[in-house]
């Protein structure tokens, strides 16, 4: 098995500072903005992002987590996973513009399943979509609105995603 580095630290420290940028000038600023991370490591991803949208924007930026397991339509064939958690910010999400925050966008599935668990919980006023790596090989019409590194890959090859809160060191390979 062959593994190959396409994404350093300081690589996906720029991608995040430009993400972050991208956010402020498409909302015009952080008013009613709100990160939604979706674990495992969406979640580290949308608090770097709050940090990095806060100091640019010198105001806080509500984040939370939006785990979205039992919304999935291919429990049956992945029936391990566990539901992580949902935590949503004291201000809720109605009429607020949310950003889904994720690692890897793949097939869309894990978004198709994060807007259903969205509208159980209420009624945001727009949602977009943040995702460090695109791979392709989308099977819903999913396409994110802000993205860190757009990375072809074959439907054989795994993209893996390492930050430092969860695996200690930042970078993202593909193995063959």
């Amino acid at each position: 098995m062959s593994t190959r580095t396409v994404l350093q630290e300081a690589d996906i420290s720029r991608a995040l500072t430009r993400i972050a940028h991208e956010i402020l000038e498409s909302n015009r600023g952080a008013e009613n903005l709100v990160l939604l991370g979706i674990p495992t490591r969406g979640v580290a991803l949308a608090d770097r992002l709050g940090q990095l949208i806060s100091s640019i924007a010198q105001t806080a930026v509500p984040i939370g987590s939006l785990d979205v397991t039992l919304f999935r339509d291919d429990l049956a064939k992945h029936p391990t996973r566990s539901p992580k958690r949902t935590s949503i910010p004291a201000g809720g999400i109605d009429g607020k513009i949310v950003v889904l925050v994720d690692d890897v966008l793949f097939s869309g599935r894990s978004i198709r399943a994060a807007l259903d668990a969205l509208q159980s919980i209420g009624r945001p006023a727009t949602v977009r979509l943040a995702i460090l790596v695109d791979r392709g090989h989308r099977e819903l019409p999913i396409r994110p609105d802000f993205i860190g590194k757009n990375i072809p890959s074959s439907r054989q090859e795994r993209v893996n995603v390492r930050l430092r809160e969860d695996d200690g060191t930042d970078e993202v390979t593909i193995e063959a």
